[in-house]
């Protein structure tokens, strides 16, 4: 169930569901908002994007109730996350995701949004958008590739054709193959919180787009490793069809041979897996749809990266 799309001068609401809008830095912020407005797009808050706890979030019930009041007003179009955190899980269970299903829209964000943006798809089939927050779109770093995507996919139905932007240079075939599927994925560590749970996504015949950030310091390659195992031990993974693996900031220090070393022995041989793409914590990113459909073929002439639908 693919949402419909933006057009200019449709309404974006900004939630808070995990980290509140207060964290947010105000010339981020002002960039951020500016970019919209050059766009055509008009902003809405929240009731509770404001409201700050001491873990830097706000009660379960004010970050449902705001999502559930997104999704009910029909002026709204797409629902973007203000910025990520630590805790969007602890909604999950106070979701009406008959609401949302009934009212498909575009709902992006990522890192701790991760969370939210597969178990929607997981619980609604309602394609959801890995794809930058509010705050993320006020950053300057080849910020023109970053909108280029964010454009192409939740703006346009065109089949998407990533390339490298310059900060990447080129992306790495780990292994070679070709597949073609539905994407699951995000922030590694958060997609992992989703195990066991009712919240977790079919990983049967997926292809998996999977980044991290560093909140391990220097055990970072130690942690994502076995953070990889975990996921990769999750019942349906034997079938999964291809991974695409983002950038990663360079204090995680997960060179092309740390990489290589960790995905020897998890994954088969003939499942494409290519590293370094242009999504995660670092800039310029991607966007992508969690339940969207991909095409790669990774071999010894280069890497062909094809969002077909989204």
């Amino acid at each position: 169930m693919i949402p419909p799309k933006l057009k200019k001068g449709d309404e974006i609401r900004i939630i808070a569901p995990s980290g509140s809008l207060t964290r947010v830095r105000t010339d981020v912020l002002e960039r951020s908002l500016a970019y919209l407005d050059e766009n055509g797009f008009r902003v809405t808050y929240s009731t509770n994007c404001r409201e700050m706890d001491s873990f830097s979030s706000s009660s379960v019930e004010s970050r449902a109730a705001d999502l559930h009041e997104a999704f009910a007003d029909p002026d709204v179009k797409a629902v973007m996350a203000c910025i990520g955190g630590f805790n969007v899980n602890q909604i999950l269970p106070y979701i009406d995701y008959d609401l949302i299903r009934a009212n498909p829209k575009i709902l992006c964000g990522y890192s701790d949004i991760t969370a939210l943006l597969n178990a929607v798809y997981a619980r609604t089939g309602l394609v959801t958008y890995h794809a930058p927050h509010l705050a993320a779109l006020g950053f300057l770093r080849e910020r023109e590739y970053t909108h280029k995507y964010l454009t192409a996919c939740l703006m346009n139905e065109d089949p998407i054709s990533v390339t490298p932007s310059e900060t990447a240079g080129s992306y790495t075939v780990l292994q070679e193959g070709t597949c073609e599927g539905e994407i699951v994925g995000g922030n590694l560590c958060t997609l992992n919180l989703l195990q066991g749970t009712l919240y977790m996504p079919d990983l049967r015949d997926k292809i998996l787009f999977i980044e991290d950030d560093n909140i391990m310091g220097d055990y970072f390659p130690y942690e994502f490793d076995r953070n990889l195992q975990s996921l990769l031990q999750v019942s349906g993974a034997e079938s999964v069809r291809g991974i695409v693996f983002g950038r990663f900031d360079e204090s995680c220090r997960l060179t092309e041979d740390t990489i290589r070393a960790i995905v020897k022995g998890k994954v088969s041989a003939g499942i494409p897996v290519v590293f370094g793409t242009d999504f995660g914590h670092v800039f310029p990113m991607i966007s992508f749809p969690v339940g969207g459909r991909v095409k790669l073929s990774a071999n010894g002439e280069g890497i062909d990266l094809r969002i077909t639908d989204h």
